[in-house]
């Protein structure tokens, strides 16, 4: 299996214009978020890319997409009508192929020199199936993600078969069947944001449109728990940094991050101590008064 396409979320209400924003990425450089996720998926080895997004926004995609611009391909999805509605809306560009999926306010800081898409790439094609990539999350966080019941695959410490999953669970329905053996008490396999998927997905997703008696389907994760039922369907454990730029000081986390892993580290490092040793000196003038 070869993937060789992208689709990119990036319709959803308050998700619209966050990749436009704008930050310093490792290499020091000015760059939009959205420029940073291409870059994510450019590190993939994977060329075509399709980003679904509402009409309006197109224009204001194309100016902050840089140098690939010309790669980019655009779906709409006027109506909000879910996440998973919003995968099925680049049903004509992926065209019954594989594809690696990522969502457009989430950013990656990968651990290792190879990006986070592609070692989820590399493990989809070794072994011709989808693949989501997952972080061990601790129970507070539950209802921030989708979450995977799964089981160990032999010989490796960092995949498991995926058995079952359920968008954003209770803390009683994951102790009850999404407890993955070895996993530290506590801790739950939770969606890190990128995965490939398979044509079997577009399908499943289209036929619960169809199906569905309001015509909406509010997450992909239903889609993702019948595909672990049909096939083959890995989950490869992440021990990277993820950053949803969409929460309160999610872009400042970001950005800090990334400060933080790159060639300006030992500078950002120096002002954040200085910021810190002003406030102390601060907090003790006033105590003296």
């Amino acid at each position: 299996m070869k993937i060789t396409k992208a689709v990119i979320t990036a319709a959803g209400k308050g998700q619209r214009n966050l990749p436009l924003q704008t930050l310093i990425d490792r290499d020091g450089r000015q760059k939009s978020v959205l420029s940073i996720i291409i870059n994510e998926v450019a590190q993939s080895g994977v060329e075509e890319i399709c980003m679904v997004i509402n009409q309006e926004d197109e224009a204001a995609y194309r100016s902050v997409a840089g140098d690939h611009a010309g790669r980019i391909s655009f779906v709409y999805q006027n109506e909000p009508r879910g996440y998973g509605q919003a995968v099925s809306c680049a049903r004509g560009f992926t065209k019954g192929e594989p594809f690696l999926h990522l969502i457009g306010d989430h950013l990656y800081v990968s651990r290792l020199k190879t990006g986070c898409a592609a070692r989820v790439v590399k493990l989809a094609e070794a072994e011709s199936c989808a693949v989501s990539a997952v972080q061990a999350t601790r129970e507070g966080l539950l209802g921030n993600f989708g979450a995977v019941g799964a089981r160990r695959i032999l010989g490796r410490n960092d995949v498991y078969a995926i058995e079952t999953v359920i968008e954003k669970p209770t803390p009683t329905e994951a102790e009850q069947k999404l407890i993955v053996p070895g996993l530290r008490a506590g801790y739950y396999l939770c969606f890190f944001g990128i995965h490939v998927l398979t044509p079997a997905v577009m399908e499943i997703i289209d036929r619960q449109l169809h199906d569905s008696s309001d015509g909406r389907l509010s997450t992909i994760s239903y889609a993702l728990n019948e595909l672990s039922r049909k096939e083959k369907y890995l989950a490869m454990e992440m021990n990277d940094q993820r950053y949803n730029i969409g929460v309160k000081y999610g872009l400042f986390n970001a950005q800090l991050a990334l400060a933080l892993n790159g060639e300006d580290r030992n500078d950002i490092i120096a002002m954040l101590l200085e910021m810190l040793l002003f406030r102390e000196s601060s907090v003790s003038e006033r105590e003296k008064e």
